[in-house]
């Protein structure tokens, strides 16, 4: 029997870790299903008020008594949820399993909801986050309702989850761990796909196999013709291009590219429907931007409505998110952590100071590129692809490799990033700090107004705006608190 004609509203939910960016969504659409949930997380933020709020039973501590206390006063036993990031020698996980409490992951909880109503999953290497959340959006603008479930906040609900009224459900498809053969939506959709999280994959064509069950599980397919290895080795039902209109269902092909947005011709069938203006600057904004207009169009939303809808678009939080004025530099956080990613953001803040046109308050001057590593595997895989990338900053501050709970691996480390990027560009400023207080103090030493400060990296590095403004200048301005 499918999971999703299991989930019984009598049975609670407990989720270990439930402050996390895909727990917490899913913890709080259950929640105001009327589920009864409860979950542990030793944090306190927004996130974890804003659960309790929707009703959701918070503990702090990760320990036997949490365990006792959500089996005490039930009928049925709790079921247990956890991610991948809990460990097995979680102290919590383990009580859980001596009981005899039912175990689930994440996965399981989020594929009962992507089988139980009509839905939209979206995978792929880079882009999924922002493309899930323009897909919610445009729904949510043109009156659908959606219900959401997304790895990064969304603007439009300043949230990263949401339960909807409307009959379709936007989530996210997380390829890391291989879990996302699961889901069986309704429409599938593939942004792009080369090889990453090396930890989990050994080479590309086990992660292209990965990829072709979760597209062969789902109703429909929809997949980017630009990416080579998707035109090679998947069969869509349907395909978006931002190179040609020819050969494929859906298309928009830039008309102007600026440093603040993309003016863009919308094709169905390789016929021009009419012209859009996209605020989210950039190729690769356009390309997911065209995958959210496609997703819409397939569910009857009319193009008329989305070229309304697509000038009030916003990526979600850490997708080029500008923190705040530091003494004339302007300081923007991203998630960027693979080589790609880490060239397409700088390849658009790059065409802000060429153009001067930008987003930001004032068009930058300069680029500086602060960076974080992510976990040894992958920087060790990527090492030259990441300097190749970098290298394209007028200059080059990296943090200490976070390790993701990686053992190091001899001989990769920020210093070797920092050579490798030096012999692409000896003369390039490149400098390694060994904490994020001395990278802070970098940034202060070798920026200058004018500068666009680009804070890189899925680890810590997005303390870097609260680290200078402690350290340097607790009176500049933020946009955000």
């Amino acid at each position: 029997m499918p999971l999703a004609q299991q989930l019984d509203r009598r049975q609670p939910l407990h989720f270990i870790g439930v402050g996390g960016i895909g727990m917490s969504a899913i913890a709080g659409i259950l929640a105001d299903r009327n589920f009864t949930v409860s979950g542990s997380d030793p944090r306190d933020n927004a996130v974890l008020q804003d659960l309790r709020r929707r009703g959701v039973r918070v503990f702090r501590e990760q320990s036997a008594a949490t365990i006792a206390a959500i089996r005490s006063g039930t009928s049925l036993a709790p079921r247990v949820v956890v991610s991948s990031a809990v460990p097995a020698d979680n102290s919590e996980l383990q009580e859980a399993r001596r009981v005899g409490l039912e175990i689930l992951h994440r996965s399981d909880v989020l594929a009962a909801l992507i089988a139980g109503q009509d839905s939209v999953a979206v995978a792929g290497s880079h882009g999924k986050t922002t493309t899930s959340t323009l897909v919610a959006s445009l729904l949510h603008a043109t009156n659908n309702d959606p219900t959401a479930v997304i790895g990064g906040i969304v603007p439009a609900f300043a949230s990263n989850g949401r339960n909807g009224g409307g009959r379709l459900l936007v989530a996210e498809a997380d390829e890391s761990d291989g879990s996302l053969v699961k889901f069986q939506a309704t429409l599938g959709v593939i942004t792009n796909l080369e090889l990453d999280h090396t930890d989990h994959y050994p080479n590309l064509d086990a992660l292209i196999a990965t990829l072709q069950r979760f597209g062969k599980g789902c109703g429909q397919l929809l997949a980017n013709r630009d990416c080579p290895i998707l035109r090679r080795h998947f069969q869509a039902s349907h395909w978006w291009s931002t190179s040609s209109p020819d050969g494929v269902a859906f298309a928009a092909i830039a008309d102007e590219l600026s440093g603040d947005s993309t003016l863009a011709t919308f094709h169905e069938q390789g016929q021009p429907v009419g012209q859009f203006r996209l605020p989210l600057p950039g190729l690769h904004n356009l390309s997911n931007a065209t995958a959210a207009m496609a997703v819409c169009r397939l569910h009857g939303v009319s193009f008329a409505e989305l070229r309304q809808a697509v000038e009030q678009l916003q990526a979600p939080g850490r997708r080029f998110d500008f923190r705040g004025d530091w003494n004339g530099r302007q300081v923007v956080d991203d998630y960027a952590h693979h080589p790609s990613e880490v060239d397409a953001t700088l390849a658009m803040a790059r065409l802000m100071v060429s153009s001067g046109r930008s987003p930001l308050p004032a068009p930058p001057q300069r680029l500086l590129a602060v960076f974080q590593p992510h976990r040894y595997s992958r920087t060790a895989e990527f090492l030259e692809a990441f300097a190749r990338a970098l290298s394209q900053a007028d200059a080059v501050l990296l943090a200490p490799l976070y390790s993701a709970g990686e053992a190091p691996i001899a001989g990769i480390s920020s210093e070797t990033l920092a050579a490798a990027i030096r012999c692409l560009r000896p003369g390039l400023t490149v400098d390694v700090s060994a904490s994020l207080d001395e990278l802070a103090d970098a940034v202060a030493a070798r920026s200058q107004p004018g500068d666009l400060v680009l804070a890189m990296g899925a680890g810590d590095v997005n303390g870097l705006w609260s680290r200078l403004q402690q350290r340097h200048d607790p009176n500049s301005l933020p946009l955000v608190a």
